[in-house]
């Protein structure tokens, strides 16, 4: 199970302890954000896309979305969401506990400027049911991110009054 190889791996981080798993499901951004106990935007959500060099993630704030021109700037490519069954295959974690963290080799892991905002986000920790609270730095370097990138959109516009 992912949640097993994630758990090793933090681990051998020493931070296994700050794991959370729940006893309800964390599998979206709504159900992440009441089982943490935070606001939604602060769920840093893992998307699965396939580009020319294979597949990447793209960690973002709960309340982005992508932006395909920004997407298309940055990857040089439309973008194209892994499905359920690629996630699993090529990622190595299923929809709704997709991670950053002890994926397959050759997975490329990108961060979206969205996060910037926060000191802390949760992302999932392989499972349905599972986060994980760290800082930017540290998420920057636990999913040995290959860097910050901007194509997300909606997360940093007023809301309509």
């Amino acid at each position: 199970m992912a949640i097993e190889k994630v758990k090793e791996y933090f681990k051998q981080l020493g931070i296994e302890d700050r794991l959370q798993e729940f006893e309800v499901s964390s599998a979206t951004v709504d159900l992440a954000a009441a089982a943490v106990g935070c606001e939604p935007c602060r769920i840093a959500k893992t998307l699965s896309f396939m580009t020319e060099e294979g597949p990447i993630l793209i960690v973002a704030a709960g309340d982005a979305k992508i932006d395909n021109p920004k997407y298309k700037a940055q990857f040089h490519t439309k973008a194209k969401m892994l499905t359920p069954d690629e996630a699993i295959e090529l990622v190595g974690h299923a929809v709704g506990g997709v991670c950053p963290f002890a994926v397959n080799e050759g997975v490329k892991v990108y961060l979206d400027e969205s996060m910037r905002r926060f000191e802390t986000v949760f992302p999932a920790a392989g499972s349905a049911n599972s986060a994980i609270e760290l800082t930017l730095p540290e998420l920057e370097k636990y999913s040995n991110a290959q860097g910050w990138i901007d194509v997300c959109k909606g997360w940093d516009q007023l809301p309509d009054r």
